[in-house]
C-alpha cells in the first residue's frame, strides 16, 4: 500500500492537519509541527498531542504515513559556529516534537555551504549535526531530503546523500526523502520511463531502497538541470505524468509518504484521486 496525501496546514493546532488530509482523500500527509519560518515556537501543550493523536486514529492515518517538514531556516551544514549552532538547537526541537506525537520521522535539507567552505566539509558538518540531534532523541529518523541545486545548497547529488549517511553513526534512524521536483532540475531526468529506469537503477547503487522514507511527488515548472526550484501540479510541468504512473505501479515505493507539494491546493483531491486510480 502506498501512502498518498500532501502537505496540509497545521494552522490552529497540529491536530487539524489529520482533518485536512482526511477532507482532500488523502491517506497520508505532511506537516509542520511549528511555524516554518520562525526559529522558536510555543511548546506542544498536552491537548494538542492527544487530539493529534486521536484524529490520526479517527481517519486511519498510521504513524507511517505521516513525515513533518522542518523550518526553512535550519541550515546543518552552516560555516559559522554560532549560527550552527542556532540551527542545531532548532533542529533537535523539531525531532522532539515528532517524538512528543508519536512521529517516526523528520524531513529536512540538508545545509548549505554558503561559499565559505568545501562541499566536503559542508557534507562532514552536516552529518556532525544529525549524529548530535539523534544522540539526544530516541526514536525519530532523520528524513534527509535531495535539493535542487539552488545557491549553494548541498544534497542536489544522490552522492551527497549517500556521503552524508556514511557518517551518520546510527544507521537505522537516517534515509532519504526524493522530491521528484528537485531530482529533474538537478538533472535526473524523470519525464522518460527510460530517464526513470536510469536514475532509480543509480539511487539504488548509490543509496539503496531501504533508505528511501518518503517522496515528494511534485512537477517542475523549470527545465531539466536548471537547478531552479519551482513545483507545478502534477503533469503541467516539464516531468509530465510518466513518473508518477510509473511510481503508483512500483512496489518498490510502497509503505512510504508520497507527498505533494504542488502549488495549486484547490486540486489536490484530484491529484490524489488520480495517483490512487494509477495504483490499481
Amino acid at each position: 500500500m502506498k501512502y498518498i496525501g500532501a502537505h496540509v496546514s497545521a494552522a490552529g493546532g497540529v491536530e487539524n492537519a489529520p482533518v485536512r488530509a482526511h477532507e482532500i482523500g488523502a491517506t497520508g500527509f505532511a506537516l509542520f509541527t511549528k511555524n516554518q519560518r520562525q526559529w522558536t515556537a510555543k511548546s506542544l501543550t498536552e491537548e494538542s498531542i492527544k487530539a493529534f493523536k486521536e484524529n490520526c486514529e479517527k481517519y486511519g492515518f498510521t504513524m507511517d504515513a505521516i513525515i513533518p517538514h522542518d523550518s526553512y531556516l535550519i541550515n546543518l551544514g552552516h560555516p559559522e559556529k554560532p549560527k550552527l549552532q542556532k540551527s542545531r538547537d532548532a533542529f533537535l526541537d523539531e525531532l522532539q516534537r515528532c517524538e512528543q506525537l508519536g512521529i517516526k520521522m523528520l524531513n529536512f535539507h540538508p545545509g548549505s555551504h554558503l561559499k565559505k567552505i568545501s562541499e566536503s566539509e559542508c557534507l562532514k558538518i552536516i552529518a556532525d549535526s544529525i549524529n548530535w540531534a539523534l544522540d539526544k532523541t530516541e526514536t525519530v529518523k532523520a528524513a534527509i531530503e535531495n535539493t535542487a541545486g539552488q545557491g549553494t545548497n548541498m544534497g542536489f547529488r544522490f552522492e551527497h546523500l549517500a556521503e552524508i549517511m556514511d557518517q551518520v553513526e546510527d544507521k537505522e534512524r537516517v534515509g532519504v526523502c526524493i522530491d521528484t521536483a528537485h531530482a529533474f532540475v538537478a538533472g535526473y531526468d524523470l519525464s522518460t520511463e527510460e530517464g526513470f529506469t536510469d536514475t532509480f537503477r543509480q539511487f539504488e547503487q548509490i543509496i539503496g531502497f531501504d533508505k528511501l522514507l518518503a517522496m515528494h511527488l511534485n512537477d517542475s515548472k523549470k527545465e531539466l538541470g536548471t537547478k531552479v526550484d519551482r513545483h507545478d501540479s502534477l503533469g503541467d510541468g516539464f516531468i509530465g505524468w510518466t513518473p508518477f504512473e510509473l511510481i503508483m505501479k512500483d512496489e518498490r515505493f510502497d509503505g512510504i509518504p508520497l507527498i505533494l507539494e504542488t502549488p495549486n491546493l484547490d486540486r489536490w483531491p484530484e491529484e490524489i484521486r488520480k495517483l490512487k486510480e494509477l495504483e490499481n
